[in-house]
């Protein structure tokens, strides 16, 4: 029996199993309501009206200390003797890496064809909320982490949760907050190894083998399935082994790379028709408020603009935490800030880029696909740049892998330590985990297993409802722990401490 009979037989025998089961949970989690001529999905407004409550709680946060959260990011507030693991910078970039991916480049082009242009505005519009959110979640993190005996630091809402609600209402909040704990877990667990994993390894494949040679190359045969998956497989392995230091280390490297290869290819191609820009913005600033998406009406662009901005920065959803807990400081507010920075790369930067490339570039599949037909959002987003770059499926290929593989490390990270809350912090434990996580991205090249993913999916908005609860809760910790570091800028820059920066490490960025 070949290899290809196998994983299809293994395909179609697991998604027999858990379909049901995800198309039962999918439409819980994802249960949406009619508005407009279209429908709300209920998640993407909970998520929505968390950015919205933590903006007017936190008096427009992601817009008064913007400033600051650079300045924090580039090391300016560095205290010495922090504890921790990693700088701001790098902190910052390893969130990153697990936010941006796939989503930037095939879901926006889905988004503006069935939202139409309009569906961007209201895109960023979230992204910017979903800043306040990123806030206050991070601070949490960072405020509750747990540093080890060896210096390492865990973090998330599988330990803000229990702490946090302990300290707030007592032995009833710890019960609680330890059921939410080790939901939280799972979910984390879960979505890492098929949507943090699997799904990122199968898709980097599947670009790969269509750019090198396509149906009839060697990568598209069982065996180059196999080497490539080995190869990533190999890579991941060795960064993963060195923890979140080395996570990090690749990460500040990658991400900046991977955003500049694709921001310079998106102003070539908006350069290149720069008489079109003003027509576009103003397209995009109509069509908000006009929508002619498949979706229909002002609401439709709505609702499309803020499910995949929601989708793609994942403020709310207690995943960046995990990242951001390991940064040096002593101030958890600090680290807050610069997680607000987070959603403003993603959904405002990156996503408004390849949105406006696509509506300057106006390639015929967006047209074919805002008429409704079944177009990819990968090809909707490479016809684009294709108007004038036509060897751009490789610029692609490059992208989609460096995406994928940063993704796959920092998901690696969150999965580590979702495994290490449920099972121990043990190195036999830990060893455990790699090897499974290793091995996922290998059966990633070989299998999609799509019903698995659907199911990760669900289960890692689920850990919303539980995670945004725990904010709302915690948020009078939050705003005591702005305060305590306002008042260390203040004292800071007027002289009253000291820099004391010279044990941390420099943070060469141009931010």
């Amino acid at each position: 029996m070949s290899l290809d009979s196998v994983t299809q037989n293994v395909d179609e025998a697991v998604s027999d199993f858990f379909e049901p089961i995800a198309k039962w949970l999918g439409k819980v989690v994802f249960y949406a309501v009619p508005v407009g001529g279209t429908e709300l999905p209920l998640i993407v407004a909970w998520l929505v009206v968390a950015g919205l409550v933590f903006t007017g709680w936190f008096g427009f946060v992601q817009v008064r200390k913007f400033r600051l959260a650079v300045d924090v990011v580039r090391g300016k507030y560095d205290e010495k003797g922090s504890t921790g693991e990693v700088n701001h910078f790098q902190a910052l970039t390893a969130a990153v890496s697990g936010t941006v991916g796939l989503g930037n480049i095939a879901g926006v082009a889905v988004a503006v064809s069935w939202g139409g242009p309009g569906a961007t505005f209201w895109m960023i519009l979230c992204g910017l909320l979903g800043m306040a959110t990123k806030f206050v979640e991070v601070t949490l993190g960072v405020k509750y982490r747990e540093v080890h005996a060896d210096g390492t630091v865990s973090g998330g809402p599988m330990h803000y949760l229990p702490k946090g609600l302990k300290e707030r209402f007592g032995s009833g909040g710890a019960k609680l907050g330890k059921v939410l704990a080790v939901l939280a877990s799972i979910m984390v667990l879960f979505f890492g190894l098929f949507g943090g994993n699997l799904f990122q390894t199968n898709q980097s494949y599947a670009q790969v083998a269509s750019a090198f040679g396509g149906e009839d190359g060697f990568l598209a045969s069982s065996a180059g399935a196999v080497l490539f998956g080995l190869v990533v497989s190999a890579l991941v392995g060795l960064v993963l082994l060195g923890g979140i230091r080395s996570i990090a280390s690749v990460t500040s490297r990658l991400v900046p790379a991977m955003a500049g290869i694709y921001i310079v290819a998106c102003l070539v191609v908006i350069l290149s028709n720069v008489t079109h820009v003003p027509d576009a913005f103003q397209t995009i600033l109509r069509g908000a408020f006009e929508a002619d998406g498949v979706a229909g009406g002002v609401l439709g662009a709505l609702i499309v603009g803020f499910q995949r901005a929601a989708f793609s920065n994942e403020a709310g959803l207690g995943s960046a935490p995990i990242a951001h807990s390991a940064v040096k400081t002593k101030h958890p507010a600090s680290e807050g800030l610069v997680a607000l920075l987070e959603p403003f790369i993603d959904t405002v930067v990156i996503c408004t880029m390849t949105a406006l490339t696509i509506v300057i570039a106006n390639p015929a599949s967006w047209g074919e696909a805002r008429e409704g037909k079944d177009i990819g959002g990968v090809t909707i987003t490479s016809d684009a740049f294709e108007t004038v770059l036509p060897w751009f499926p490789y610029i692609l290929t490059v992208a989609v892998l460096l995406f994928a593989f940063s993704t796959i490390l920092t998901w690696g990270y969150y999965g580590l330590k979702a495994w290490s809350y449920l099972f121990g912090k043990s190195r036999a434990s830990e060893t455990v985990f790699k090897v499974v996580w290793s091995l996922f991205v290998v059966l990633g090249a070989l299998m999609s297993l799509d019903s698995l993913i659907s199911l990760a999916d669900s289960a890692l908005f689920l850990l919303s409802v539980f995670n945004i609860i725990g904010l709302y809760l915690l948020a009078p910790v939050v705003k005591r722990e702005l305060g305590s570091f306002l008042e260390f800028v203040r004292a800071r820059k007027a002289g009253e401490i000291s820099d004391g920066d010279e044990g941390q490490e420099s943070v060469k960025t141009t931010v």
